[in-house]
């Protein structure tokens, strides 16, 4: 059994990462936030130590490592995305490897930080990147695999998630601590796209804003026109009222379907870092080189066939 901290509990994917460590048999020992309500700890794990003030967390933590029965094996981080990267040191100084969601860090320079504080520590830092254990990528992952050396797939990703007005009102809608629509609510999706269709060789933006993001991407295998939203004004009409969310990824004229089997992945995800097979730094290195560009690069006008249809119902 492995001892955890948790940093973000009353963070919106926390509870994934609390029933991950219930569920792989381990024991959340300390979890911290600035907010205090975190009730769902009390159906997963009831006699976790939890602290609002950072010192206070890391000096407990500290403290345990006193005793080998607890001190901590892993630090799981929750947090919001700015954070991540002075959260993620930190863990690595208490002695222990790190599991971060997504987006592990905005730059790819940071990437290279962490790698030296891992040499330093002798400890690792692994990023959930869950949508790489769910069925239907790995099953379209083959299907890419096996097809001529030469074959180029025409892919559309469209994903529109509604936010209401808090969300501009939280860390999530400041592109300082966010980092923009595009890594906070794409990342996985980028990651994803490599995962699939390998090496990425272009990147255009066609349209940049606060609440939606749209371009052009091209891979080894792949040539990909992509749009995301938080905008409600953005879903289909026949969505509109009846759904919040709208995902599309249509790949050479069929839909990748993959709507189910989201449930379990982070536990899976932990069951393979556990394992030993875990996807670590330079995995998450690619899709934080593509939202890099994607946040500095200047908007221009798409040439036929590579823009993605609802940039031109933005006018």
């Amino acid at each position: 059994m492995k001892n955890f901290a948790l940093i973000g509990a009353a963070g919106y994917i926390a509870p994934r990462h609390m029933r991950a460590i219930k569920d792989t048999a381990n024991h959340l020992a300390v979890a911290y936030d600035i907010n205090d309500s975190v009730g769902i700890i009390d159906s997963i794990s009831p006699q976790s130590e939890f602290f609002t003030e950072f010192e206070r967390f890391y000096e407990y933590s500290h403290q345990l490592k006193r005793t080998p029965e607890t001190a901590l094996d892993y630090v799981a981080i929750c947090s919001p995305n700015y954070l991540h990267h002075p959260h993620i040191t930190a863990g690595l100084r208490l002695g222990c490897d790190v599991i971060c969601e997504k987006p592990l860090v905005p730059t790819p320079d940071l990437v290279d930080e962490l790698e030296r504080v891992e040499k330093e520590t002798g400890k690792r830092v692994f990023n959930i990147l869950q949508l790489r254990h769910h069925g239907a990528i790995l099953k379209l992952r083959d299907k890419v695999a096996t097809a001529p050396a030469d074959t180029k797939f025409d892919v559309e990703l469209t994903y529109i998630t509604s936010r209401g007005k808090w969300y501009m009102e939280s860390w999530k809608g400041d592109n300082h601590k966010s980092f923009g629509v595009a890594t906070n609510i794409g990342v996985h999706f980028y990651d994803m796209l490599h995962f699939i269709f390998g090496k990425l060789q272009r990147n255009v933006v066609h349209y940049s804003g606060v609440a939606k993001a749209a371009g052009y991407l091209e891979y080894e295998r792949a040539r990909v026109r992509w749009f995301l939203s938080i905008d409600a004004n953005d879903l289909p009409a026949d969505v509109k009222g009846k759904k919040t969310t709208f995902r599309n990824i249509d790949v050479s004229g069929e839909k990748l379907e993959f709507s189910e089997g989201f449930t379990d992945l982070h536990t899976v995800s932990y069951q393979e870092i556990l394992a030993g097979r875990g996807y670590g730094l330079e995995d998450a290195r690619h899709c934080i080189e593509t939202v890099n560009v994607i946040r500095s690069a200047i908007p221009v006008q798409g040439t036929q066939g590579e823009v993605h249809p609802f940039v031109r119902q933005l006018g």
